[in-house]
């Protein structure tokens, strides 16, 4: 699996989930995570989703990450919800170790505000093609630019002082740590008497 972490601005507009995205703009051939920091707004023809098609899903800085798995043909997408989940716990492992306590409801982090409400964290999505598994995952950076009818909190409102270097960590800690897990369990499958 090939991790790359973009340093230009990019959109996410919802297209990124499409099969084989890595390949045509990157020439990654083999399943991969990508990286980024950049605003969202998912044109409403991108919404994988049926329960969001009439929401907006908006915000002006986050920290995305884009996986895409063709490791398993055809593609499963239960197996692509599982590793979504494994994901998130990655990332909510990541998060307690910089001092952000976060709940995970499904496929969403929470935190609990000052105020006694959850304030939203993350938005994620799992879907599969005919050859690939594709996760969008990402963390709120700031609240600027999100729906006003959902409470939404961020990496800047949880985090004091928080520096571009760190969230760049984080997504390194976040993406190597997937993929160590993965490699984790291809060892102990390998190892395993089966019954």
């Amino acid at each position: 699996m090939r991790y790359l972490r973009l340093e230009e601005d990019l959109i996410y507009d919802g297209s990124q989930i499409n099969p084989q995205w890595a390949f045509k703009a990157f020439k990654i051939k083999e399943s991969n995570i990508i990286s980024w920091i950049g605003p969202m707004n998912i044109h409403k023809d991108n919404i994988v989703d049926y329960e969001d098609y009439d929401k907006e899903i908006r915000g002006d800085e986050l920290l995305h990450f884009i996986i895409e798995h063709f490791d398993v043909q055809p593609a499963d997408i239960r197996l692509c919800y599982h590793r979504q989940r494994l994901f998130i716990t990655i990332v909510q492992d990541n998060l307690y170790k910089m001092g952000i306590k976060t709940m995970r409801k499904g496929d969403d982090l929470y935190v609990m505000e000052d105020h006694g409400k959850l304030g939203k964290l993350s938005v994620s999505i799992a879907t599969a093609s005919i050859n690939s598994m594709k996760i969008h995952f990402a963390l709120n950076i700031t609240s600027e630019g999100t729906p006003t009818d959902v409470d939404i909190t961020s990496l800047n409102e949880c985090k004091e002082n928080l520096q571009m270097e760190m969230i760049n960590k984080l997504a390194d800690n976040i993406s190597e740590n997937y993929m160590d897990e993965l490699k984790d369990i291809e060892s102990d499958i390998t190892k395993t008497k089966v019954l």
